[in-house]
């Protein structure tokens, strides 16, 4: 599998991207066992990577596993960390979602929401490659980052 984690397998300039390590922190973290220790961060990647024929593999509707929602809460925490350590107020992510996997995340500071994300079809949750793992991370940490700088008297309230 590790032939679909990107166009360039391995890439280190994609594995040392900021938002990219920070998700590697957040998997690492839910190792209480140690028992990922001896594995790379590409390969503790894989499952957030989809490739084109994997997802047409899946069913249009489905549940999403815990696996997924888990990926799915990661993934946020990850973004929501990022606009901490670029922004020093702190995010929270809030997640909703149906059984079917339809629902919204927000992340918020203070008053404020930082990100606001309709979820779909989160059964297929996933990127084609680690760069757009990490484009899709950085995205939203830039927007969450940007309404900060717009709003800080609202951010800060509290």
């Amino acid at each position: 599998m590790s032939a679909a984690v990107g166009e360039a397998p391995g890439d280190p300039a994609v594995l040392q991207d900021p938002f990219v390590r920070e998700l590697v922190k957040q998997l690492r973290a839910q190792d209480t066992h140690g028992s990922w220790e001896g594995k790379s961060d590409e390969k503790l990647l894989e499952p957030f990577i989809l490739s084109a024929e994997q997802r047409r593999a899946m069913p249009i509707m489905g549940d999403p596993d815990p696996d997924t929602l888990w990926r799915l809460d990661l993934f946020h925490n990850a973004i929501g960390l990022a606009i901490e350590r670029a922004t020093g107020c702190m995010v929270a992510p809030m997640t909703k979602m149906s059984h079917e996997g339809f629902g919204r995340t927000v992340l918020t500071t203070g008053r404020l929401i930082v990100v606001n994300r309709y979820l779909r079809d989160v059964h297929r949750f996933g990127f084609p490659s680690l760069a757009k793992l990490a484009e899709a991370g950085n995205q939203l940490v830039a927007e969450g980052v940007k309404m900060i700088e717009t709003y800080k008297e609202v951010a800060t309230y509290g």
